[in-house]
This record gives C-alpha cells, structure tokens and sequence, in this order.
C-alpha cells in the first residue's frame, strides 16, 4: 500500500494543486498527445487500477507516478512500459537493465520501501513529448529516527508514450551519513544553453558570483541541497552559497539534457570542477520553479557530488 504523506501548509509552498499533473502550458492529458509518466495506466490490471483510482480519488486514471507503480505488484505492467529492454539508472545500483535484473530491482525497492516504513510527498511532475521528471520527498525510517530523502527521475520517451529509460537522482548522504560517488550517466551537450533567469543562475554559479546567484532569487525564494537541507529567504540562500563557494570559486557545470515546461525546468548535469579543485564528472539534475516575477521561487538540487570543503567552517 503506498502511503502519502501531505506536508502542513503545503499549499503555501505552491506544491499542492499543481504537483500532480505539471502539465506544459496549452495542453492537457485529454488531448492524447503527451506520453504517460512513467508508467502506462492501461497495462496495469484491474483490481490494481481500481486501486489507484480509490486512492486518487477520480474517475480516470491519467498516469501512474513512480512509486504507485512500484508497489502495486504488477510487474509485467513496469516492464511493458518500457519501449524496449527495461532500463534504469540507480545511484547505487548503477545500471540496471533486462527484464530480471529490473525485476529483482522492483521486488528489492518494494521490500526496502515497506521495512522503512516509506511514505510519499509530492514536490513536482512535467511530462513533455520525448522527455518528463518527477520529484517526490520520501520520509524514512533511518537509523536514527524518521528522515527525509529528496528523490528524482527524469524518463526519456522519445518514439512515444513507451519508456526508453529510468535516471534516477538522490543523495546516500540522510541514510547513510556518506556520499556515494557515482559516474556520469550522459554526455554534455554544447548546443545546450538554458534561458532566461536558468541561464543567468548557470552562469552566475560557474563564475562564483555571487552577488549574481542571490539576485537570480525571488525574495522569498528557497535553494535546497541534496540532502534536504533547504534555505528560504534572500539571508538564507546567501549563506548557503556562500559556503558552496568557499573552495575559492564557482561550480561549473556540463549542461546534458532539459525539461522545461515553462515554469519548472529539470537540468540534468555533470559536475566537473567545484571552485579550485577539478573533479572528475558526476552526475545530477537540479530543478528550477520560476516564480510570479521570473526569478527562481526554488532550485532543489539532487546529486552525491562530496564538496571539497572545509567541514569545520
């Protein structure tokens, strides 16, 4: 049984009536033209979809988010969702592709979910044409107690609703207290160059300035880190780029593949060199929410990258 979890005052924070569908602008499930995300609601059986539909609370089902899918028990429903060979990019797990390795990765991350006691929170959905991302907040039973995980996918479906393939983004580092390191899932694009207030945060973090990436803010705009931690406020999110800069420069990035909609834009990337000290390329994807005036309302970020930085200061 997937749980839910719905976080106080969250439509305060813009994450309640839009997060669901993240729809591009002009268009809508109805029009049949955009592809399911990730998974495909017709393959799924129908004491399952029934399932989904009580727990949803409507008359049809439109798509089915990552983890719903995951935990219903219908694993052909997953493997037929995929174009071809399933496929999926696992921060730990690496590459996880072929009908068996993908079913023992279902049949694990189910177990997993239900002896941590996993309850979902909805942060944000886009599906495009040929690509989609989904974010949730997943609340956790650690070691230590309950902790909270950020979670990312970003699905390619370029010949249609079918997925090509799964990358998935998250940090070890509120379960495990480590950074796990991880190799870079796709090749730079030199074509690719974000717009508007985006770019003008891209460049501002790859010079180190500062001044720059606080101005790229809404005022009550926030900055979350991989490990949740977040910074709300033009005071709050200073400081935490302050500190990521304090290895005497910026974060350069190789840009790799966009999902924009519009108003949330997921950049998936490569960190190559953090201020002065080159690293070798690790994967991440970061989303932008642009807010009422076009600057950023949020940029939550998700990768394993370890900053080379003093952790006394």
């Amino acid at each position: 049984m997937l749980r839910r979890y719905v976080r106080p005052g969250a439509a305060a924070l813009g994450t309640a009536a839009r997060v669901a569908r993240g729809l591009s602008p002009g268009c809508s499930r109805r029009c049949g033209t955009l592809p399911r995300m990730p998974w495909v609601p017709e393959l799924f059986s129908a004491p399952v979809l029934q399932q989904f539909l009580d727990r949803q609370q409507r008359d049809t089902i439109v798509d089915v988010p990552f983890f719903d899918g995951l935990v219903a028990g219908d694993t052909d429903a997953l493997v037929g969702s995929f174009a071809g060979e399933p496929e999926v990019h696992h921060p730990v797990r690496g590459r996880i592709k072929g009908v068996e390795a993908f079913t023992a990765f279902v049949a694990e991350m189910s177990a997993w979910y239900a002896e941590r006691h996993v309850a979902v929170e909805d942060v944000e959905r886009v599906v495009m044409r040929t690509h989609g991302f989904e974010e949730v907040l997943l609340h956790v039973d650690g070691d230590g107690g309950r902790v909270e995980v950020p979670f990312a996918l970003v699905a390619d479906h370029p010949a249609g609703e079918r997925i090509q393939e799964l990358r998935l983004y998250w940090s070890t580092v509120p379960l495990t207290g480590r950074h796990s390191a991880r190799p870079p899932l796709l090749q730079p694009d030199p074509d690719l160059h974000p717009a508007d207030v985006v770019g003008e945060y891209q460049r501002a973090l790859a010079s180190g300035d500062l001044d720059a990436v606080v101005a790229a803010f809404e005022p009550d705009g926030y900055a979350r880190a991989p490990t949740g931690a977040a910074f709300h406020g033009t005071d709050a999110v200073r400081g935490f780029f302050e500190r990521l800069f304090s290895n005497d420069g910026g974060i350069p990035l190789e840009h790799c593949t966009v999902v924009d909609d519009g108003r949330a834009c997921a950049l998936e990337f490569n960190v190559v060199r953090w201020g002065r000290t080159e690293m070798p390329p690790q994967p991440g994807v970061a989303v932008y929410v642009r807010g009422p005036s076009g600057k950023l309302a949020a940029a939550r970020i998700y990768d394993d990258t370890e900053p080379p930085l003093d952790p006394r200061e």
